[in-house]
């Protein structure tokens, strides 16, 4: 193998001398001592792969309390070094208690050299293994905070925004299912991952899926996994979004955009709270929190059956509304000021601000794309403004609810989006009928709702 740093503990030179000698062409490199009394010291200045102990040290002691000492010690300064101990045979019941403190394996004196090899082989393929694990959980957490970092932001002050936050902080610490209703570009995915880092899981992962954005031939294998050979393209095992989300927390964004046949799928995983991968006739059990999020009149498609009863009530354990920007006027000079922090630093111009009529300009406005519309409005502000302050005429808005006949955009890009801003009005929200009217495809239609931000 040449690699692995090995260290034995035993009082025996002649022991010492014979294992040095075993694992010599076997390990990189194999460290001997005669006392476990340096091993503080020694594990403070290098890392071990394996340590072989010995249970006991001092002349005529049998009882290997001092290996349970010092295997207590070992695992205290490093809890994934793979400790096997070195006993006598009949031990047994001492073995046994010292695998409940954390020892992996044991071999009896005298051993037998091959099977001795074979179980320090598979103990630095558990340490590497280990060693990999907590590499995993490190990158989780890094990109876990990246990607909270990216949505976390100013909530709002407004007397609305603090009922929505009081009731966020209140439904955090419980496992209860959240759904959250709200225009397109409201904070929804902000909230869920508000909620999911107040919540004990909040340790274990964030998994966002947009269910719009999932066809219906793949939505299977993406929500449920598969197995080897499950189809054509299935060249591997591979876990679903609900087993990848097991202790953590599942975001369902645009739930309302499901089928009704997929609709009853999601409701089995929740009921049963366990999946089968395509492919496979084995149940896999999940422990998740459901947080589902909405832009549609879910409670009138309940009732036009266009989405399923007990589904609905699975998800909306606790309904949280997100007021539209529009109606939280009070809030928008600070989200401004939070996005105009943010840009500023990214693009070098940390020198702008705000002048009144810019804020004026902004209030007035009415978001039809709310948050998402507001920061990519900043964004663009920041990029563009080729002077210390940011005026009216450099954010570049049209209100499309006052807008006249004289007034309307002239812009190719601006005048469909006011179209399809307009036809969503009065479609009530409702993505099939729209597209029925502008003469698109849903898939068309939402690929310009997220250009436009919509």
């Amino acid at each position: 193998m040449r690699e692995g740093k090995i260290l034995i503990v035993d009082d025996n030179a002649q022991m010492l001398e014979s294992l040095k000698i075993l694992l010599k062409g076997e390990f990189h490199t194999i460290t001997a001592i005669k006392s476990p009394g340096p091993l503080p010291e020694l594990l403070s200045r290098q890392t071990f792969d394996i340590i072989l102990l010995d249970m006991n040290f001092e002349v005529g002691e049998t009882s290997g309390e001092e290996g349970l000492y010092w295997l207590k010690q070992i695992i205290a300064i490093d809890p994934l070094i793979v400790v096997i101990l070195i006993t006598a045979y009949g031990e047994i019941d001492l073995v046994v208690k010292a695998m409940k403190e954390g020892a992996t394996d044991f071999i009896t004196k005298p051993w037998d050299p091959e099977k001795l090899l074979a179980t320090l082989k598979s103990a630095f393929e558990l340490r590497q293994t280990r060693l990999q694990v907590r590499h995993l959980k490190e990158q989780q957490h890094t990109l876990s905070q990246d990607a909270d970092r990216h949505y976390k932001m100013k909530l709002g002050s407004s007397e609305s925004m603090k009922k929505v936050i009081e009731t966020v902080r209140k439904v955090a610490r419980t496992d209860a299912n959240v759904m959250l209703l709200g225009e397109n570009g409201s904070g929804k995915e902000v909230i869920a991952r508000e909620i999911h880092r107040l919540s004990d899981r909040s340790e274990n992962v964030f998994i966002p899926v947009d269910m719009a954005s999932l066809s219906e031939s793949l939505f299977e294998s993406e929500m449920f996994g598969h197995v080897k050979g499950a189809y054509t393209d299935a060249h591997e095992d591979r876990p679903g979004r609900f087993e990848l989300a097991h202790n953590g927390t599942l975001f369902l964004d645009e739930i309302g955009n499901l089928s009704l046949s997929l609709q009853s799928k999601i409701l089995r995983v929740l009921q049963l709270r366990e999946v089968t991968r395509v492919g496979s006739s084995q149940s896999i059990p999940v422990d998740i929190r459901i947080i589902s999020a909405t832009n549609r009149p879910i409670h009138n498609m309940v009732e036009d059956q266009t989405f399923r009863e007990d589904l609905f009530f699975r998800l909306n354990t606790i309904k949280i509304d997100i007021p539209p920007l529009r109606e939280r006027i009070d809030d928008i000079p600070g989200l401004a000021d939070y996005f105009l922090n943010e840009y500023s630093k990214k693009y070098d111009k940390t020198y702008l601000k705000f002048n009144a009529g810019a804020i004026d300009k902004l209030c007035a406005y009415t978001w039809p794309g709310n948050i998402r519309e507001l920061r990519h409005t900043i964004e663009k502000a920041i990029i563009l403004c080729d002077f210390h302050t940011v005026k009216p005429e450099d954010l570049y808005l049209n209100d499309h609810t006052t807008a006249t006949p004289g007034s309307l955009p002239h812009n190719l890009e601006d005048m469909e989006k006011s179209t399809i801003l307009r036809v969503l009005r009065s479609s009530g929200g409702n993505l099939s009928r729209a597209s029925k009217m502008l003469g698109i495809s849903r898939t068309t239609l939402y690929a310009k709702m997220k250009k436009y931000g919509l």
